[in-house]
């Protein structure tokens, strides 16, 4: 199986005035389709810096980044995004909606920035906000809709693209107990339909959703069992 992604010797570093800072040491990794990965670590510690490479948001300082198979290092920025609209599915912890829009059309907006027809979209948005159960709530605006609901509609709204690679920004921060459960169980049925889903998180809660897990720390990614980083976690 190809990988969707894949990382040899990627890092990330930034230059500040004289000073040299290390977002990210090199790091090998493949993210295949059929899995859901979850990046944790405390905050500042580099998962974004990951989750911005694999969305191809910015290029590596270091060694060779392929998502489906082509090279990022080489791309450029309007090939970059392209790509993004194409193969990868965002999903934010701010959700992102449109506030003036309603469920729907915030689903249709990917679409229609890819020239489809409003007809064409508005069916595919439709599935898609099927898809997380949130058809009954289409012409709801966001403000009208729970923390939980939003997130949901901002999943059918990555997922309108039929991307391959979907990345979620700590997805769950803003949400109770019961709305993490849900919308984390949306991501796992996601990830067991062929998609490679991607989270990163601090909160350890999610240990249980995830099929491998990527522990970052200072800059450092390294792959741990969830054994390994639930004995971790309960010694500190």
């Amino acid at each position: 199986m190809n990988p969707i992604a894949k990382l040899a010797g990627v890092g990330k570093e930034y230059q500040v005035g004289d000073q040299t800072i290390v977002a990210l040491q090199p790091i090998d990794l493949e993210i295949q389709s059929g899995e859901l990965l979850l990046i944790i670590g405390p905050s500042g510690s580099g998962k974004t810096t990951l989750l911005s490479l694999l969305g191809c948001v910015i290029y590596p300082s270091y060694g060779q980044l392929w998502v489906k198979d082509q090279l990022i290092n080489s791309l450029s920025s309007n090939e970059l995004a392209a790509l993004r609209l194409n193969t990868i599915g965002f999903v934010f912890q701010s959700f992102n909606l449109i506030a003036p829009l309603n469920a729907l059309d915030n689903v249709m907006m990917p679409l229609q920035l890819k020239k489809l027809s409003r007809q064409a979209a508005k069916q595919k948005a439709l599935a898609a906000l099927e898809l997380v159960g949130m058809s009954d709530r289409k012409n709801n605006l966001p403000k009208q809709l729970s923390g939980g609901q939003q997130q949901r509609v901002a999943i059918a709204r990555a997922l309108v693209t039929d991307p391959q690679l979907v990345l979620c920004d700590e997805p769950t921060a803003a949400l109770d107990a019961n709305s993490i459960s849900t919308v984390m169980q949306e991501l796992v049925n996601l990830a067991r339909n062929g998609k490679a889903v991607c989270v990163v998180t601090h909160d350890p809660r999610l240990l249980q959703y995830a099929d491998r897990i990527i522990e970052v720390d200072a800059g450092h990614a390294t792959e741990i069992s969830k054994s390994d980083l639930t004995q971790k976690l309960a010694i500190h």
